[in-house]
């Protein structure tokens, strides 16, 4: 697709330049009866503030909020490229412009020449920024298409991997051995299951939730965990640093805590899964670690795979993030670095 899109863009500019030149090649033939050979001096500069503002000064300044910095350079490359052009002969169709000029006694009249100079130079100039904007603006347009199309299609892998009938019979069954047993925690573990369900169907649909949220959501999904778990005095969940004005896409760090306590159990039924999440300034840190246990893998029913999460986060956080995994010494670890500050 990136070819074809590259290819289609070549074409653009070879048109557009085609149609830029033949118009004044077409006025100098039709004024002289000939193309004069001086003219394509002026036809090899323009291009040059074209592709300087296209290509360097617009993705480099103007589209990293640099607008100031822009400005300034914009008018220095105009002043400069337009100090260059009075060294040089006027060209057709600007001869009998210029004649008619310095025969005037008006002065305006004689700075005209000097004057359509600057405005078809500034007018290649602001092609050139034309051509940067509706460039970038495509880019963004298709990648939040592509961002928006993972993010249904990972909500959606979510709700199939947790709203399934081992998930909410393993819950159920829990709080109903709770409530059988007449255990304070009963109506704690009803409510911690209505908490989760109603983030996953509601509040999962927003493009950003705050992490607090998120958080609580991990929370309360290692909550119900617990309930079934007959060995957990090695579950582990900490959480430090300042986060209440932090967001992130929903349903981003859950699938890594889902397969810690879905591969996390020993043959004798223990259960170790160490799960750390510190912010520091704008930066997030989610580590987890588990045993590596004896639970089988399942590709068709196995959740979110990991190619699918490394696509989502490149999509939400490129060049933003960190994901690493390790597997040594019977553990698999998850490092996530995340800068929260990149807008997505």
């Amino acid at each position: 697709m990136k070819k074809t899109f590259r290819i289609k863009e070549i074409w653009i500019h070879i048109i557009v330049w085609i149609c830029l030149i033949s118009f004044p090649v077409s006025v100098s033939f039709m004024e002289f009866g000939e193309v004069r050979f001086d003219f394509f001096y002026r036809i090899l500069l323009t291009p040059v503030l074209v592709y300087l503002n296209y290509l360097v000064l617009v993705p480099r300044f103007l589209l990293n909020n640099k607008i100031g910095f822009y400005i300034l350079i914009s008018i220095a490359v105009l002043v400069s490229f337009n100090w260059v052009m009075t060294f040089t002969s006027f060209t057709a169709p600007f001869d009998r412009i210029s004649e008619l000029a310095k025969a005037s006694d008006i002065r305006p009249l004689q700075n005209l020449p000097y004057v359509l100079t600057g405005i078809i130079s500034f007018s290649f100039f602001l092609l050139g920024g034309i051509l940067g904007v509706t460039k970038d603006f495509y880019r963004r347009e298709k990648k939040n298409k592509e961002k928006e199309v993972q993010r249904k299609e990972t909500e959606l892998q979510f709700l199939r991997a947790q709203l399934n009938p081992h998930f909410l019979f393993n819950s159920l069954n829990s709080i109903y051995s709770l409530v059988r047993n007449k255990d304070h925690n009963a109506p704690e573990a009803v409510i911690t299951l209505s908490e989760l369900m109603r983030y996953m169907l509601y509040e999962a649909k927003q493009e950003e939730v705050p992490l607090s949220k998120e958080i609580d959501y991990i929370k309360n999904f290692v909550a119900l965990q617990l309930l079934r778990l007959s060995n957990s005095e090695n579950v582990k969940l900490k959480v430090s640093g300042e986060y209440n004005d932090k967001k992130l896409p929903p349903l981003l760090l859950i699938p890594f805590v889902e397969n810690a306590f879905k591969y996390g159990t020993d043959f004798k039924g223990a259960t170790y899964v160490d799960i750390k999440l510190k912010v520091i300034d704008e930066n997030l840190f989610f580590l987890i670690n588990n045993k590596i246990g004896t639970f089988k893998k399942d590709d068709k029913n196995s959740g979110i795979g990991l190619e699918n999460i490394r696509n989502r986060l490149s999509l939400l956080y490129p060049d933003e993030h960190s994901l690493k995994i390790n597997k040594e010494n019977g553990f698999y670890e998850v490092t996530l670095e995340i800068n929260l500050g990149y807008g997505i």
